[in-house]
């Protein structure tokens, strides 16, 4: 491959090809992108990093031939810019093709996997390692609040990667993490997820049993106990992992909420020490576990351990506070699988009580839109006060027989004893809700998209009913 200068990413927007793109014009490389339906926040990072993003995917994008092109999972061989590349014979990568290449080489890779908590778990143990004076690159699909980045290029020896099982590309169906060769792999858990690409669960579990196999004599292993299909993968596998959850070689006891804040004791090899931090709920714990799993096999203290966990702020929307008006707080979260609704729905609610938990859900995954989940999603709301659901602002072609029905879910919440409601759009939802709230309500909004901006949305429209209520008294 030629000198490189000048490099143009198709499928921009994708968190982590929004991320890589941000870390090559750190690195001062020439950076473009293209992607359509663009929404914040990675719209805006990229805009924040100077890089130019055109709004539809067009040859046109590529008048100025790129040294390099990196083509998204998401982007097709139809993809008028990928058979553009592909006919003009322009060198391209994959994403994590492109993060051996330009980002992770010579460091040490700790690897983040697993169907859930890969994101908020790769960000603590990218600011753990901050903390420890460790100066680590990450590369995670999420913004971190304490860094206002999902990146950093880090002058140390490690470097955090949040690693999905989704395929790589068109032209490379293999899941993203097998790129990786990983000093340290945790495995937050495994579940059914991505049907698009996925056929069912065992399909899933013989990906990470793949990765397992490709680690075995080179990776510190740190998985959770508590995940029943991963525990089934490495009873299969030649390997001896470090274990974290409920009777794992790291766990923890005694959780008390007070004043927006968790304590609990964690409980470790040779190590029982208590932390203090500001995120909810036992699915946050278990993150924690597992860094704290990997500092203790870096020989990180455990005075570091507890700065970093009583000090980390969290993530853009993981439980994310958006604004608080007359008393409603509104709260954004990329939750849609439902084992993650219950449990943010269970992690929220003792922070807020109380006060309801009002559910605001967009099943919009590819995922979630597919009848997979249809009789699983009711149990997970039944945490909740009142559950409000909303058709998806996008469409996509699934057929009949196929496709998740939101009114039967609505249907089989309100069977359960909780309040839910319907709306087949955003609009009709703003118009309901804003007036059923009162004070010390939470309003948890959960999707995996911009969701027609509803969190302003909605703390505009409870402003102007409280600025009405005023006016009147007036």
């Amino acid at each position: 491959m030629t000198k490189i200068r000048r490099i143009h990413l198709i499928a921009a927007c994708g968190t982590g090809m929004g991320t890589l793109a941000c870390m090559l014009k750190q690195m001062g490389y020439e950076v473009t992108g293209s992607d359509q339906h663009v929404y914040p926040p990675m719209s805006d990072f990229l805009a924040a990093s100077d890089i130019r993003l055109f709004d539809r995917f067009d040859p046109a994008n590529l008048d100025q031939t790129p040294d390099l092109v990196i083509i998204g999972n998401a982007v097709t061989r139809d993809n008028p810019e990928a058979a553009a590349v592909l006919a003009g014979q322009i060198p391209y990568l994959s994403m994590p093709q492109a993060v051996n290449r330009f980002i992770a080489v010579d460091k040490k890779i700790i690897l983040i996997t697993g169907t859930h908590g890969k994101t908020t778990t790769a960000a603590i143990m990218a600011h753990l390692l901050t903390v420890a004076g460790l100066d680590p690159g990450f590369m995670i699909g999420g913004i971190l609040k304490d860094y206002q980045s999902g990146f950093r290029i880090g002058n140390g020896e490690y470097m955090v990667i949040e690693g999905d099982e989704y395929d790589t590309a068109f032209f490379d169906k293999g899941p993203k993490f097998m790129h990786y060769d990983p000093f340290i792999t945790i495995m937050t858990g495994v579940e059914f997820d991505h049907a698009d690409i996925f056929k069912d669960l065992d399909h899933v579990k013989s990906v990470f049993a793949q990765l397992v196999s490709k680690i075995a004599d080179t990776s510190v292993l740190i998985a959770c106990k508590d995940s029943p299909h991963l525990m089934d993968i490495l009873a299969d596998q030649n390997i001896n992992p470090v274990f974290y959850g409920s009777d794992g070689d790291w766990r923890y006891a005694d959780m008390v909420h007070t004043h927006r804040l968790t304590r609990t004791q964690i409980q470790g090899p040779e190590s029982d020490y208590e932390i203090e931090t500001r995120l909810p709920g036992h699915h946050n714990l278990m993150n924690f576990l597992a860094c704290a799993a990997a500092a203790h096999t870096l020989g990180i203290s455990t005075a570091t351990v507890k700065q970093a966990m009583a000090s980390f702020s969290g993530i853009r929307r993981r439980q994310d506070v958006r604004g608080v008006k007359r008393g409603i707080t509104v709260m954004d979260d990329f939750a849609h699988h439902p084992s993650a609704v219950a449990a943010t729905i269970r992690a929220v609610k003792p922070f807020y009580h109380p006060g309801r938990v009002i559910a605001v859900f967009e099943p919009r995954t590819n995922t979630s839109m597919r009848r997979f989940f249809q009789d699983t999603y009711p149990a997970a709301f039944t945490q909740a006060d009142m559950v409000c659901i909303c058709n998806p602002a996008v469409k996509k072609n699934i057929p009949e027989n196929e496709r998740f029905s939101p009114e039967k879910l609505v249907s089989d919440i309100n069977a359960l004893g909780v309040e839910a409601h319907y709306f087949s759009d955003t609009n009709g939802l703003l118009s309901f809700l804003p007036s059923r709230l009162i004070p010390s309500d939470l309003v948890l909004i959960m999707s995996n998209g911009g969701f027609d901006n509803i969190h302003i949305r909605l703390l505009d429209t409870i402003e102007m009913i409280y600025q009405g209520e005023t006016d009147d008294a007036k």
